[in-house]
């Protein structure tokens, strides 16, 4: 069992660092020469894979921006929180673990890739998409540990509520660049008390 597994968790860690390598080279050359200007071609030469392999990994030059790690973090750490919790405390619990597992690195390009999907119509235009996928992701998950079927659309609206909170934290912090890292998960975690709260004024 041991040798069959290591081939597997091999593969699966040279994939995530030549993930991690694209999205890194394309955030580099987006803030040198600007995102328009930036070609895939660039990128994989830059992370020293080839245009195919690109995308392998991003469907689009808007998915290296748009896809980034926390999204399977919070997935893995609400997954992991304990059945009794309510749906939002265990977002909140998730939403914690997953911003203490990020290096100040993380967060520096979260901050700068979140600033560039509100900054360029493209990737805002695709970040529909994206958000689409979000939705499905949590709703699948807040339906699981609710014991219900994984499409059930009371967890699906859950989730556009909670996907929602974050938009309202987030996108002023990305457009008015005032605040760093800790003091956006501080909102984004006020906005979820309230929402778990009932949404009162």
């Amino acid at each position: 069992m041991t040798s069959m597994s290591e081939p597997a968790g091999l593969r699966e860690r040279k994939k995530a660092r030549t993930r991690a390598a694209i999205r890194e080279h394309a955030v580099r050359l987006f803030r040198q020469q600007g995102y328009a200007a930036t070609t895939v071609e660039q990128i994989a030469a830059a992370a020293d894979v080839s245009p195919a392999t690109f995308f392998r990994y991003f469907p689009t030059k808007e998915d290296v921006v748009l896809q980034d790690d926390m999204d399977i973090l919070t997935m893995e750490a609400l997954e992991a929180q304990p059945p009794g919790l309510s749906p939002i405390a265990a977002v909140r619990r998730a939403a914690a673990s997953a911003y203490a597992a990020m290096s100040p690195q993380d967060l520096d390009r979260m901050a700068e890739t979140t600033r560039l999907t509100m900054a360029v119509p493209e990737i805002r235009a695709r970040a529909l998409d994206e958000l689409t996928r979000t939705f499905d992701v949590m709703g699948r998950a807040l339906a699981v540990r609710a014991g219900r079927a994984p499409d059930d659309f009371a967890a699906r609206i859950l989730a556009g509520a909670v996907t929602g909170v974050i938009m309202a934290a987030t996108i002023p912090w990305a457009t008015e660049g005032d605040l760093d890292a800790g003091e956006m998960f501080a909102l984004i975690d006020a906005g979820l008390a309230q929402l778990e709260n009932g949404l009162t004024l």
